[in-house]
């Protein structure tokens, strides 16, 4: 729980708070985009809450922020309790976020996808009970699909426990040099006739995205959606290859999907076509800030 005494001036007024421990992770952003805006380096509570659904979202993200940094002066323990049986959080038909963001991933999301040849965990979130409740009642976990090494946190751990074949791309090996089964290059494996990994370095050399059913694209740290530019972004900072960046940007236009679901940022749902078009316009812009720069 955060400290009050930690608060960060830019909190509204009201029991809500943010404390200065926030790594500005954008988790509290995702859930409960009505209460928490950007400010600066940090996260901050720019409007209270206001009845009930807006207070279930609002103790989603206290639980689901990976450091602890939300807080509220009058906690409602039904709230709390009604937030944690909350998750995970069903996205579109077989899809779930996780919740419950682990430190060690910075606070990037996870998610969870129901196959009938065996589940698949998209990136990892903190281990705990009620999460490994969840994947025990819909039938175990099958593969552990890590995007890039940053966000493995205890992919180890839920691993271990389900029997499941943890998948990371050889280049970032290093941080789950047990995984069972390792992508090497740069060209998609099938991984079943429905699921689709997809190297695309850039962030980190072994960067990998996962596409399912040609409908849902788990992009890691590699492509998200800017809620307020109502654009898709790639990293910026924290880069391994911008020109890497470039191509594998480019390399998803060969591929369908109406979804993406980052690690970071925004999550977001488009038509085919628009989709396509809001791709084409980030890989214009990559090529351009290229050009600009003389790369």
């Amino acid at each position: 729980m955060a400290d009050a005494r930690k608060r960060l001036a830019d909190n509204v007024q009201g029991s809500l708070f943010v404390d200065s421990t926030c790594i500005n992770c954008d988790t509290c952003r995702q859930l409960a985009p009505r209460s928490f805006v950007e400010k600066g380096d940090y996260s901050v509570v720019y409007r209270q809450p206001d009845g009930p659904g807006e207070r279930l979202q609002a103790y989603q993200a206290l639980l689901a922020c990976p450091v602890g940094s939300i807080g509220d002066t009058r906690i409602d323990r039904g709230h709390v309790r009604a937030a944690k049986a909350s998750f995970p959080i069903p996205i579109d038909g077989p899809v779930f976020y996780l919740g419950f963001n682990s430190a060690k991933s910075f606070g990037g999301s996870s998610y969870f996808v129901a196959h009938p040849q065996g589940n698949w965990m998209i990136d990892s979130p903190r281990y705990l009970a009620p999460l490994v409740r969840f994947i025990e009642q819909h039938g175990g976990l099958r593969y552990l699909f890590l995007t890039h090494e940053d966000d493995v946190a205890e992919a180890d751990r839920y691993a271990r426990r389900f029997g499941a074949t943890r998948i990371i791309h050889r280049a970032d090996l290093a941080t789950q040099p047990g995984a069972e089964w390792v992508i090497d290059g740069v060209e998609p494996v099938a991984a079943s006739p429905d699921v689709l990994i997809i190297p695309t370095p850039g962030h980190t050399p072994g960067s990998m995205a996962l596409l399912h059913s040609q409908r849902y694209l788990f992009s890691g740290d590699h492509l998200w959606w800017d809620r307020e530019a109502r654009a898709f972004r790639t990293p910026r900072v924290y880069v391994w290859s911008a020109k890497a960046i470039r191509r594998s940007t480019a390399a998803l236009l060969e591929h369908c999907f109406t979804w993406v679901l980052p690690g970071h940022g925004e999550r977001v749902h488009l038509s085919a076509r628009e989709m396509r078009k809001e791709l084409q316009r980030a890989v214009r812009g990559l090529q351009l800030t290229a050009a600009r720069a003389g790369q």
